[in-house]
């Protein structure tokens, strides 16, 4: 092959995330900073104190800790206490694996704590960056506001999605996302397990999971019924997607109306 076309094909991996890749207010030369936070230093302070810093907590029980993100006035990430590298990993379609998504969904309220006021469900969203779109080799869920386009968007569609994984009519931010229904119970807990919902639900998704990025947002289906609308993308070096599934947020939560100071 012509060394022209090499340096082609490198530059759309590159922009695609294939060759350097990024996390929001973690870029950082170190692939391990997080799991270095999460494991050298949140756990052992837990443990030795009872308080969790630099993490806004650890939950040994759960398997998890929070941390306040760098980026934004409220967007935290909830990390794994055990090292897990990210979603193309197989122990997440094992069993007996902690409820990552549920727990990254019951951390929303260290976002209402900071902001200091109630805010909506619908305004807070859910997302993991794919293999590709991503620099931390330790599973973070981003736990932020949704962007107000996309939120649009979603309720747009939302109440012809079903239990089946479909490609959405539109584009989200530039790029293709298939999208499915899911119920909540208890009030307001996920029915069913994302990762596994992908996995076993999309294609060929079960032998490839890292190279998609996946979100969560919350919504109430005009049956009345609160639940939730769950996206994924996948990682296409063609169309410059790095299934970073990230960009359907809004770390400056515009969504709020009156948002808060950085």
């Amino acid at each position: 092959m012509k060394k022209r076309a090499l340096q082609g094909i490198a530059v759309a991996l590159g922009a695609c995330g294939l060759l350097a890749v990024s996390v929001s207010g973690y870029v950082l030369a170190d692939a391990d900073a997080l799991w270095n936070i999460v494991g050298e230093q949140c756990v052992p302070n837990q443990q030795s104190s009872g308080q969790p810093a630099p993490c806004a907590e650890v939950k040994p029980q759960q398997g998890v800790a929070v941390l306040k993100d760098r980026n934004g006035p409220l967007q935290y990430l909830l990390i794994p206490t055990a090292r897990v590298s990210g979603i193309e990993s197989p122990a997440l379609l094992g069993d007996g694996v902690p409820d990552y998504w549920g727990e990254a969904w019951q951390a929303r309220r260290f976002m209402l704590a900071r902001y200091g006021k109630p805010i909506p469900r619908e305004a807070v969203s859910l997302a993991i960056n794919s293999q590709y779109g991503r620099t931390q080799n330790q599973l973070h869920i981003h736990i932020s506001c949704i962007d107000p386009t996309v939120r649009q968007e979603v309720d747009d569609l939302k109440d012809s999605l079903g239990g089946s994984w479909r490609p959405l009519p539109v584009e989200l931010k530039g790029h293709g996302y298939l999208a499915r229904r899911v119920d909540a119970r208890d009030g307001d807990q996920l029915a069913e397990e994302p990762f596994r919902l992908l996995a076993n639900g999309v294609p060929g998704a079960g032998q490839e999971m890292g190279r998609y990025g996946m979100a969560l947002l919350a919504t109430t289906f005009s049956d009345g019924e609160p639940g939730f609308v769950l996206l994924a993308t996948r990682a296409d070096p063609l169309s410059l997607n790095r299934a970073s599934a990230e960009e359907l947020q809004d770390h400056d939560c515009a969504v709020l109306g009156n948002p808060p100071a950085r």
